[in-house]
C-alpha cells in the first residue's frame, strides 16, 4: 500500500466533513447524509483491491 492511497482517504474524509456540516447547518440533512454514504462508498471501492490481496495472502499462508 502506498502513501498516496492514505493521502486520498484522508483528503475524502476532510471535504465530506466540511461539506456534511455546511449542508446540515443550511438544513439539507439528507442531502449530508448522502454526501457521507458517496464518500464511503468511494474510499471502499479504492481499497477494496488491498482487502482482496490481503484474504488471497492469507489463504495462501494457512492452506494445507
Amino acid at each position: 500500500m502506498t502513501v498516496n492511497i492514505l493521502f486520498k482517504i484522508a483528503a475524502v474524509g476532510i471535504l465530506v466533513s466540511v461539506l456534511g456540516q455546511v449542508l446540515k447547518h443550511s438544513g439539507r440533512e439528507e442531502q449530508a447524509f448522502l454526501t457521507s454514504l458517496a464518500g464511503l462508498l468511494l474510499v471502499l471501492y479504492w481499497i477494496l483491491p488491498y482487502i482482496y490481496e490481503l484474504f488471497e495472502t492469507m489463504q495462501e499462508l494457512f492452506a494445507l
